[in-house]
């Protein structure tokens, strides 16, 4: 969940909350799939769920359903729209491998700038650069070969390399370093040709 930074994800609530939230978007199967497995080849023993940081994480000022609010006024009137990953990258600070996004990055940034205030702001450490993680925390001296292995499966992937952002979930860290779903909120229902006043 990250903007150079990531936990698991957690599979059930169970260990003790952190005042660390974050807003992503899931990446559907089989796209997802695929990335999970990536992952986990890459960086054995972590329990991904791939996704792109619309906010990635940040403490809160308020109780969490307060900015949950927000986040909701935000993507009722938000269409949906077509995100698409192209090529892998390192970010040479933090040395994370990550794809970087075509299409569809320019509305994240967009949606990053109006998500990132009121309640959900926060001065991040980096830059915002959407992207989808693929490797962290690697291993002194192992960045070439995690790098080249992610290059040779990515190349060999043939599946749909798009996904259609329909929906955000607000997320929390724990003391375990996972992440919890808290909600999630659909795209554009006041865009929506069926969509009814409320």
């Amino acid at each position: 969940m990250d903007s150079h930074s990531d936990g698991g994800h957690c599979p059930a609530p169970g260990d003790e909350r952190l005042n660390i939230f974050a807003l992503v978007i899931y990446i559907p199967n089989p796209l997802g799939v695929f990335l999970d497995d990536l992952r986990r080849e890459l960086i054995p023993g972590c329990n991904p769920h791939a996704h792109v940081s619309v906010l990635p994480p940040r403490p809160l000022e308020v109780q969490w359903p307060l900015a949950a609010d927000q986040v909701r006024s935000l993507t009722d009137a938000w269409p949906p729209f077509e995100v698409e990953l192209t090529e892998i990258d390192v970010f040479p600070i933090t040395q994370v491998v990550y794809l970087r996004l075509g299409s569809g990055a320019a509305e994240l940034s967009r949606m990053h700038a109006a998500m990132n205030e009121r309640a959900l702001t926060f001065h991040e450490p980096y830059p915002y650069h959407p992207h989808v993680t693929l490797a962290q925390d690697i291993p002194r001296g192992e960045l070439d070969s995690v790098r080249n292995t992610a290059l040779r499966r990515w190349r060999e992937y043939t599946g749909d390399r798009r996904f259609r952002a329909e929906r955000v979930s607000l997320v929390q860290n724990t003391v375990q370093k996972c992440w919890l779903d808290l909600a999630e909120y659909p795209l554009g229902v006041l865009t929506a040709p069926n969509a009814t006043s409320r």
